[in-house]
């Protein structure tokens, strides 16, 4: 299915240039005062990695678990008006701050109201590693919403002494979020530079990381330094990945299935942040991300491009988010609900309304439950 009101070119251009500038303001200015008990100890949930401190007791969290499948027939497929080839919003989050200095910036408050519209809208998360492998197990009548926090920032993820998320961070909001909302599911996508979460330590890094895997979040490659990548060799290139995936392979949490390109900006030479080796490590990613203006389309369907997929800032509709940042895309989606993915339920099969029978790729088309 092809997304209505798709942007031209020139405009992708011009919000790539936007992002690159906000982006490039973020990373000179100084770090804000970081959320307390930052650097305590996370419960390691895999083994693996270096050891450090004992860990505080568990947290009593709730659960990323999926519910039992169901067996779509094409009635129930009609009951619940699944669309299993409609519009996925993949939402774009930096930094989250209690005064924004940046126009990327989010605060708490911000941060907290859309995941609650989220919730309230009937949008269950998935990671980005479940998108782009077609996993997107969400309950029948849901709206999948992919959750993706760029740059490994602390304001994303710190625990307090007694072991759960600070309140005001990416995770936090998160939780807090899936307790008012049961069908909320707690996952995101951190994809992460050389530094995850500020911590310095790598001992606090694979606790952190380790944390975040065993209860379902995805951490994965943003490059080491964050640098624009048209402007490296494809040496340079497999480099900056590499690093980052031999780092995440220490702590616990490797290797990377997905990648979001710093700036969102690609290399002329698509196939080198696909996949390739440096210094004999190699790296493959299943789904490359961009920094766009508009929601994917399904991954079941032709149009879908696994090496760039869009995503949507997180922002309100002043200035150059009028039309192209999650408050507008949100409501669009709201206001046009045959264009939106709505979930059967049943893993196996791709419900769809008959007419866009002939938008599923042919690979899948085995999976099709027309109605």
């Amino acid at each position: 299915m092809r997304s209505p009101t798709l942007l031209t070119q020139i405009v992708m251009v011009a919000n790539a240039v936007v992002l690159v500038v906000a982006v490039g303001v973020l990373l000179v200015l100084p770090t804000p005062e970081e959320p307390a008990a930052r650097h305590t100890s996370a419960s390691a949930g895999a083994s693996g990695g270096p050891k450090g401190p004992a860990a505080p007791p568990e947290a009593e969290l709730p659960s990323a678990d999926l519910p039992p499948a169901v067996v779509a027939t094409p009635e129930f497929a009609r009951q619940v008006k699944a669309n299993e080839a409609g519009l996925v919003p993949v939402l774009m989050y930096h930094r989250i701050v209690k005064k924004r200095r940046a126009s990327i910036d989010r605060t708490p408050a911000q941060v907290r109201g859309e995941m609650e519209k989220l919730a309230r809208d009937g949008y269950v998360p998935v990671t980005a590693r479940e998108f782009v492998t077609g996993r997107m197990d969400i309950p029948a009548g849901k709206h999948p919403v992919v959750l993706t926090f760029d740059d490994g920032h602390s304001s994303h993820f710190a625990l307090d002494e007694a072991g759960v998320p600070v309140k005001d961070t990416a995770v936090g909001i998160i939780y807090q979020v899936a307790e008012k909302y049961p069908d909320f599911r707690p996952v995101a996508t951190f994809w992460v530079n050389r530094q995850p979460f500020g911590l310095q330590k790598r001992a606090d890094q694979a606790r952190a990381v380790q944390w975040l895997a065993s209860r379902g979040f995805e951490v994965a490659n943003h490059t080491w330094s964050h640098p624009y990548l048209p402007g490296l060799s494809r040496k340079r290139i497999a480099e900056q990945l590499v690093r980052v995936e031999r780092m995440l392979g220490e702590l616990g949490a490797g290797p990377s299935e997905t990648l979001a390109l710093p700036f969102g900006a690609m290399p002329g030479a698509r196939s080198t942040v696909q996949r390739g080796k440096w210094d004999g490590t190699p790296f493959r990613f299943k789904g490359v991300f961009l920094a766009g203006a508009q929601p994917s389309v399904s991954p079941f369907t032709e149009d879908y491009d696994w090496r760039a997929i869009q995503r949507i800032q997180s922002n309100g509709k002043k200035g150059e988010c009028r039309r192209w940042c999650s408050q507008y895309w949100l409501e669009w989606l709201k206001k046009h609900p045959d264009q939106r993915y709505t979930a059967d339920g049943d893993p196996e099969r791709i419900s769809i309304p008959g007419k866009l029978r002939g938008n599923i790729s042919s690979k899948r088309r085995q999976q099709v439950n027309a109605y």
